[in-house]
Formats: C-alpha cells, structure tokens, sequence
C-alpha cells in the first residue's frame, strides 16, 4: 500500500546487475510536464528486456539510476498541459521506456490507451509489450494468413504465448516449441496445435515430420541462440523468420545461403520503434486486438503475481524461465 504523505515506493537500479541488486526506494511523488500523464500504478507487467535493462545489455539504457520496468496500468493521478482525452480517475494502460515498478509511473499520452472500468488492471498490464509485439511481427511484418503453419520458438514465455493465441484467430496452424512436457501442456492449453520439446527432440527433423517436409511458412524466434539455425533450415518455399528478440542472451549467425534457396525472408520485427515511427499503424493494431476482448476472442493470460517488494524475484524467476505465460507486479 502507498504510505501517506508525500511519497511513493519505486524499485531502483542504483548500479548494473542481476536482480538481486536492485532497491526499493522511496521517492517524492511525480507530476506531469506538458503531454504527459502521472499514473497511479496499479500492476506492471515483467518483460525479458526488464532483465537485459538492468544488467546494461539491451539496446535501450536508461541512465542510472533508473526505475525499470517498461508497462502498466493503472488510474491516471494527474494530467499535464496540452492532453486532451485523458481526465483523473481513468484507467488506461501505457508502455514506457522505464519506470513502471514503482506506485507512479509518468507517460506520453500518446502511449497511453484508455480502459473500461470493468477491465482487470493486472490482464491490462500485461497486454501492451507482448501482444503488441506478436500481432506486429505476425500480422504486419509476418504476413501470417488463414492456413499458414507458424512455428513459435520459446512458446511458453510472454510474446510466445501472445504468438499462438493470435495465430488461432487469424486462422493458422501454430507449432509450439519449448524446453519441457509442463511448458508444452501450458502451450496446447492455449491453442497449439503441435508441440516439440527442443530439450529431448531434434527440432529440425521435427518440423520436418510434423509438415510433410515442407516446413513452416512463418517462423516466430524470439530466444536467438543454438536452436535458431536448425529452425531457420526447416522453413518453407517463402518463408519468413522474424526475429523478434535473444531472450537466450547469444545472437545466431544463420545460413545465408538457405534464405536465397528457399526464397525465404529474415524479417527484424523491433516493437519499440515501430510505435516510435508507425503509431497511426500500432494504433490499429491495438483497435483490433481490443475489439477481440471485447468480443471474448482473445484473453491475456497472467500466471503469476508478486508483490513490489517481490520483484527482483519476479526478474529473476523469468531470468531462469521459472515461469511460463505473463506476470506481474501489483502494487
């Protein structure tokens, strides 16, 4: 709970490192500079570049110290100058750069989306960076289609999960990959249609079993490392292989020569700067991915819940792929 007084808690990232070496700190309360709103957090979703933020080693890097984390929800508090559509006392959701474990967070307008009263805060939260980032690489630089067959590497992680509820309702075969039988059942739960346990299984000859030999059209990576040049030798005539992140920490040199072969493409989905450079575009995409909610074709998924003062567990637990789906952080 927020103590009285002028304050609030926020987690710091005094000096680069693992979760562990984060604080709780308390800090003077925010108010807004023109365009911007001061959000009363109420839950904040855990990302893997959360964790690659604080040790230094993602692209983006806040100066320190920072608060980390890069979505929430939550009730406006405050609105500056020049913000038209947002009034005290709405619940909207919003992706920031950094500053969303903390009881205030401040954000542009314009990264923010207003909320029904009746929304879950938590489910809102964890909406933004994942199924924003999945239905960008499917839909917009994917080209995914009714009848393609999709491979998600990492399926049972955040964006993964994100990845296969959203080819189902465009109408796609999904092929699930994951480290163990308990992710795999997480993954079927959701709507895979196949799986393969990479741990135990040869990926490639796999996909290959599980396609007749043709392979997948569309290929969804976001953990990079050992498992991404036998998955990019499986695609199919035209293919496309996005690579959405390298949650594996190692970036893969693939085979070149297969992208001409096959006339496949590597397509680079960055979520962050397409709503940077293509908001009217993003904007869309949320539209739809809205009015599936509403219509109760799509439900964002929340696994697991900490407290603030449990997040450097939370960043942990998702360092090690303790956990499987989305979680957040409640305040």
């Amino acid at each position: 709970m927020k103590k009285t007084g002028d304050d609030m808690r926020a987690v710091r990232c005094n000096e680069h490192g693992l979760p562990h070496t984060l604080a709780i700190e308390t800090l003077p309360d925010l108010h807004p500079e023109a365009g911007e709103l001061i959000i009363d957090v109420k839950a904040a979703s855990v990302n893997f570049p959360d964790v690659l933020i604080i040790q230094n080693k993602y692209q983006f890097k806040p100066p320190l110290p920072f608060t980390p984390g890069a979505e929430f929800a939550g009730i406006v508090r405050e609105v500056g100058a020049g913000v038209a559509g947002f009034a005290p006392g709405m619940r909207v959701a919003a992706y920031t750069a950094h500053g969303a474990f903390a009881q205030q967070a401040r954000a542009k307008a314009a990264d923010c989306i207003a909320l029904p009263d009746d929304v879950d805060l938590a489910e809102a939260a964890a909406f933004t960076l994942a199924y924003g980032t999945s239905y960008h690489a499917l839909v917009d630089r994917g080209a995914l289609q009714a009848g393609d067959t999709l491979l998600v590497l990492g399926a049972a992680g955040g964006v993964g999960l994100a990845a296969i509820q959203i080819a189902k309702l465009v109408g796609a075969r999904v092929i699930a990959a994951a480290s163990s039988a308990e992710k795999l059942a997480f993954c079927r739960e959701h709507g895979a249609d196949d799986v393969i346990d990479y741990a135990r299984e040869d990926l490639r000859e796999r996909v290959k079993a599980l396609t007749g030999g043709d392979g997948p059209d569309v290929i969804f990576d976001p953990v990079g490392g050992a498992y991404a040049e036998p998955a990019f030798r499986s695609i199919g005539w035209r293919g496309r292989y996005l690579v959405v992140g390298f949650a594996n920490g190692e970036i893969p040199k693939l085979p070149l020569n297969l992208a001409l072969l096959k006339g496949a493409s590597i397509v680079g989905v960055f979520w962050g700067g397409h709503m940077q450079r293509e908001h009217a575009l993003a904007d869309q995409e949320f539209a739809t991915m809205v009015e599936w909610i509403k219509a109760g074709k799509l439900q964002p998924v929340v696994t697991k819940r900490y407290a603030l003062e449990e997040t450097p567990q939370a960043l942990d637990d998702m360092m090690n792929r303790r956990v499987t789906g989305k979680i957040v952080i409640e305040m």
